[in-house]
């Protein structure tokens, strides 16, 4: 399966080398790395352009002109990956939160559904044991916010460590996602299941980054709390089916 993950980058001038050789560590020999950096002043987005150098066959990078937003970043990604073949997209902070060494599993998984999510609310999963109480509190409850406004099944609908098939990509309407911040997650979740694709979560255990600075806030999260209801009235025409079609068999 060709895959191609997508990974957004500001200021992860660190991480970014680091990932990508775990990444290229992993036995994934049609992977693909497609970097997205956002004019990163600490240099992230020359380190991206060697590490291409270095590997053109399987990483590329898009430059963009400052800050324009995670959900922008995606989208422009997903249109590139599209458009070089991807079989699978995939999504995935720079930050190592997000465990390299699940892609495996959450590949495989993928065989038997639309999209996999990485997902630190089911069996298995958990948050930096590391983390204060009111942190752990404060994801917690944004997770559930959103799932209960929005009547979601799924148990990790603001996680942003998730494959999605080509096709299921195909069928969405990306033009119509609005979301810039981390809301983009809750968004694309949303329109996906109202669609009627089928989802797994793949358990992870999301760690703390260990280098680097984290973008999250508590404006960004007060503007994802606020966004939650322009989603639910703005795909009020979007209708899921009332059982999800799950795969049962591979599907080539």
């Amino acid at each position: 399966m060709k895959l191609t993950l997508i990974v957004p980058t500001y200021n992860e001038a660190e991480n970014l080398p680091r990932l990508a050789e775990a990444l290229f560590s992993l036995p994934l020999p049609d992977l693909r790395l497609l970097i997205v950096d956002d004019n990163s002043p600490d240099g992230t987005g020359e380190i991206a352009e060697r590490l291409s150098a270095q590997n053109p066959a399987h990483i590329s990078v898009i430059h963009r002109p400052g800050k324009l937003g995670l959900g922008t970043a995606y989208i422009q990604g997903f249109e590139q990956a599209l458009l070089d073949g991807a079989q699978a997209i995939g999504q995935m902070d720079a930050d190592f939160s997000h465990p390299p060494e699940r892609i495996l599993r959450m590949v495989e998984t993928l065989q038997f559904c639309d999209v996999v999510i990485g997902s630190r609310y089911v069996p298995g999963g958990s948050v930096d044991r590391n983390w204060p109480l009111w942190r752990k509190s404060l994801s917690a409850f944004g997770n559930f916010y959103a799932r209960t406004i929005l009547k979601l099944k799924v148990r990790d609908v603001t996680g942003g460590f998730r494959i999605w098939r080509r096709e299921t990509l195909q069928g969405m309407p990306l033009a119509r996602i609005r979301s810039t911040g981390y809301a983009f997650q809750v968004e694309t979740i949303y329109v996906a299941a109202c669609l009627g694709y089928a989802y797994e979560e793949v358990p992870i255990y999301f760690a703390d980054r260990r280098w680097g600075t984290s973008k999250m806030s508590f404006r960004i999260q007060r503007e994802a709390a606020l966004r939650v209801w322009q989603i639910l009235w703005r795909y009020r025409d979007l209708h899921a089916p009332e059982q999800p079609q799950v795969h049962s068999q591979p599907r080539s």
